[in-house]
């Protein structure tokens, strides 16, 4: 889970259903920028450390992780940091995984990746936890429709390039 779901999931108020229901993890760095922001910013969210290291697990990346990302060819240095860990921090697994992004690079990135099939949107997961609230509230770039929108481009740029 990248910083901007972590953040929305709050704001919307479906990170218990979602913490609840999944295996919520995400890195280090997402946590940090999850907790960090201008406060007197209009819509600032506030995330409190708590609620993050009692519901989810946060990974540590190293710098020879990130390195390895780079060394794919996946125009990684267009990513956040905190979507850059994510992805790098993902490379390494040999589980079974899903992730729940919403930047338009990050799906580009996935899709170069093979990942495409991999990304979810907060929209289906908040679904799936039994936040139908939440659902309703959710900004466009957190919906399966957008989500579907980013994947098919990045796919079809895959296929040109």
């Amino acid at each position: 889970m990248d910083t901007n779901i972590i953040i929305e999931a709050v704001r919307t108020g479906c990170w218990n259903a979602l913490t609840t229901h999944f295996s919520v993890q995400t890195v280090e760095k997402c946590c940090e920028e999850a907790r960090t922001g201008e406060a007197r910013r209009p819509g600032y969210v506030e995330v409190r450390e708590k609620a993050l290291r009692e519901k989810l697990t946060a990974h540590r990346v190293s710098e020879a992780e990130l390195a390895a990302l780079s060394l794919r060819g996946v125009e990684a240095f267009r990513l956040d940091a905190g979507e850059r860990h994510l992805w790098a921090h993902a490379a390494g697994r040999a589980d079974a995984w899903i992730a729940c992004c919403c930047d338009q690079a990050a799906i580009n990135v996935a899709v170069r990746l093979d990942w495409g099939d991999r990304i979810v949107s907060l929209e289906e997961l908040a679904g799936a936890a039994g936040a139908r609230h939440a659902v309703r509230q959710l900004k466009a770039q957190f919906t399966s429709e957008r989500l579907s929108v980013w994947r098919t481009a990045a796919l079809l740029r895959r296929g040109v390039n």
